[in-house]
């Protein structure tokens, strides 16, 4: 008597669901974080350009400058926060960008690096789409806090630099300690509760806006 079996097939449909299964959980131990890299003087642009090329999403926020030159001006498209470069990847998957040329480490502690918080770039891209006119600016730590409830900025608070009839907002980097100003018609603000530490802030009414929110926005104030 003859007897035959058929070998067991393993079931792709299953191996595929578990392969899924490990990417996100991997995805989700690991998640894709805002970091800023540091990069060589004047090596912003191709820094940015060479890791768009190996598929990461990277921001470096410009600003307009104005330069004189022997028998002209010109304007320039400058790094608001030089010699920095934001990126989003997987930390545990960072060997391809530090070997970007150009890329001298992530900014962290020590060996560690600490991601930049995504409310802080949220703020910073808000700005740069609001077409308002900003400068780099030095980081500070006192002023009064104040929401921003018109204007293209509508939803903005945190703290403001006042200069004449015209107030200076100022969105901060805490982890680089560097911050971004851009100039705000005074009657677009208006002054938030006294005594509310800056990380329990929430937004501004929703009665008084409309539009996205960024949250956690750091604005200064002398």
């Amino acid at each position: 008597m003859s007897s035959s079996f058929e070998p067991l097939q393993p079931n792709s449909t299953l191996a595929g669901s578990h392969c899924m299964t490990s990417s996100r959980l991997s995805h989700q131990l690991d998640p894709a974080l805002w970091v800023a890299l540091r990069v060589r003087g004047r090596f912003e642009k191709t820094v940015v350009t060479l890791l768009e090329q190996k598929g990461y999403e990277s921001f470096l926020p410009l600003y307009k400058s104005r330069h004189r030159w022997s028998d002209r001006y010109k304007e320039l498209d400058l790094p608001l926060f030089p010699g920095y470069v934001f990126c989003r990847f997987r930390l545990a998957s960072r060997l391809p960008v530090m070997k970007t040329n150009g890329v001298l480490h992530i900014v962290g502690i020590g060996r560690h690096p600490v991601p930049v918080e995504e409310s802080e770039i949220a703020a910073i891209q808000q700005l740069i789409k609001a077409g308002v006119s900003a400068q780099p600016w030095p980081y500070l730590r006192v002023g009064q806090d104040i929401c921003i409830e018109r204007g293209p900025l509508v939803g903005l608070k945190g703290k403001i630099v006042s200069l004449g009839p015209r107030h200076r907002l100022v969105v901060s980097v805490s982890l680089l300690q560097r911050s971004v100003a851009a100039e705000i018609d005074s009657a677009w603000v208006s002054p938030l509760k006294a005594n509310v530490p800056a990380n329990q802030m929430t937004t501004c009414s929703a009665s008084h806006h409309q539009g996205n929110l960024a949250e956690g926005i750091t604005l200064r104030s002398s």
